[in-house]
C-alpha cells in the first residue's frame, strides 16, 4: 500500500529508496506479528500442562480434589 504524501518531496529521486525502505519495514513487522502469533499458540498447551501438574500436586499434598474457580 503506497500512501501519497500531501507535501512534495524536494528530491523526488529518493522516492524509490523510501518505497523500498517502507516495504522492508512492513515485511519485518509482518514477520514479528507471525512470531507473536506462534508464541501465543504455544502458550495454551503449556498452560494446560501447568494446570494439570498443579491439580495433581493439590490432590496429593493439598488434601483433596482441586476445585477450579
Amino acid at each position: 500500500m503506497i500512501i501519497a504524501s500531501p507535501f512534495p518531496i524536494p528530491y523526488s529521486n529518493l522516492q524509490p529508496v523510501l518505497d523500498w525502505q517502507a516495504a522492508f519495514i512492513e515485511g519485518l513487522m509482518q514477520a514479528q506479528n507471525f512470531q507473536l502469533q506462534m508464541l501465543a499458540a504455544w502458550q495454551w498447551p503449556f498452560a494446560s500442562v501447568n494446570q494439570e501438574l498443579w491439580d495433581q500436586w493439590v490432590a496429593r499434598f493439598g488434601g483433596g480434589v482441586p476445585l477450579d474457580a
